[in-house]
């Protein structure tokens, strides 16, 4: 009898460990921030170190729970935070602690003039100097980056997965050769005329000619980055607030691939060496191939994939109702144990 009671007990108490670790926190523990002096609704500016001196980078902390700590990394490279403000309809219900973030460089954050900070080993390290800013570790830290941030969601983890606890690659092949190859395929879909007038604009270096957009924008655009009608507010804020001399000089000047110095960059055969529990996003319609994004899945040792059937390039905005309950049933099943 004595026996039956300690094994009760001890269902009882590992059934409270797990409720505790899985609930979600009160409205008054969401917003408790632990602020003194001004409030700043959330926003903080991280000094960080680089080989040229110090700067600030931009950050916002939209709630608080010690088990759920998720950092965005946006696009661009240069691009904004701006992009993830569809995060804020979706996350604070579910109690995740998440943070919108503008790397060095871009719009709200420092933006010094030194073409040898815009490098991938620079970014992940400022990333990890942001981390510990923000009071993240391997207990509670996800990490979720979309396009380029991608990349360095990658590239972060390749040398700083001890820190992690969850990795999501959004919309983001681990391949440049093979995005620049996916492109191609793209072009084909579109009127033979018109990938025919771009490449030749491009050939003369003719990017500012309105006519170049005229033709990108519903022919490219609208139909692989962000399918929505009218865009949203936010998408047209991330774009005029873009940081061009970083997004051409790592990027290069043209749709239609890579060019450049993220041009050869390939972590394909590395993905084997990824331990953490990770997502890949890929959408129907993205830029992106979404088989590749399914055979990355397979590729890290604790991998599952998410088809956004209605999504492109922003499936953050255009396909909704499949993008965030994955992620959002992804961070739980790691949170709880699950993966």
């Amino acid at each position: 009898m004595r026996l039956l009671v300690l094994l009760i007990l001890t269902v009882l108490i590992a059934g409270c460990k797990l409720s505790n670790r899985d609930s979600v926190p009160t409205v008054d523990q969401y917003f408790a921030y632990g602020d003194t002096g001004v409030k700043s609704g959330g926003v903080r500016m991280v000094e960080i170190n680089t080989p040229k001196g110090k700067f600030k980078v931009w950050t916002k902390r939209i709630g608080n729970n010690p088990r759920i700590k998720v950092l965005l990394l946006h696009g661009g490279p240069g691009s904004t935070h701006e992009s993830f403000e569809s995060f804020e309809s979706f996350f604070p219900q579910e109690g995740f602690e998440f943070y919108e973030y503008d790397q060095l460089g871009s719009y709200y954050s420092d933006q010094p003039n030194d073409s040898s900070l815009w490098t991938n080993e620079r970014f992940v390290e400022e990333v990890e100097q942001v981390r510990v800013a923000l009071g993240m570790n391997k207990d509670n830290f996800y990490l979720l980056g979309v396009s380029w941030g991608g990349i360095l969601a990658m590239d972060y983890a390749l040398k700083y997965q001890q820190n992690l606890k969850g990795l999501i690659i959004s919309n983001m092949m681990a391949s440049c050769p093979a995005y620049d190859k996916y492109s191609e395929v793209l072009a084909k879909q579109m009127p033979k005329e018109v990938v025919d007038t771009v490449k030749a604009m491009e050939a003369r270096g003719a990017y500012n000619d309105p006519k170049y957009m005229e033709l990108l924008m519903p022919n490219f655009y609208k139909k692989h980055l962000c399918r929505l009608e009218e865009w949203p507010d936010a998408v047209n804020r991330s774009f005029k607030h873009m940081n061009p001399n970083i997004y051409v000089l790592m990027q290069g000047p043209s749709e239609f691939g890579i060019s450049g110095r993220l041009e050869n960059w390939d972590v394909s055969a590395r993905l084997k060496e990824i331990k953490v529990p990770t997502l890949t996003v890929g959408a129907t319609h993205d830029t992106m191939d979404p088989e590749y994004m399914k055979w990355m899945s397979t590729q890290v040792q604790k991998g599952r994939f998410l088809l956004c059937p209605n999504g492109s390039h922003l499936s953050c905005w255009d396909d909704q109702p499949h993008y965030f309950p994955g992620i959002i049933e992804f961070i739980k099943d790691v949170n709880s144990g699950k993966m």
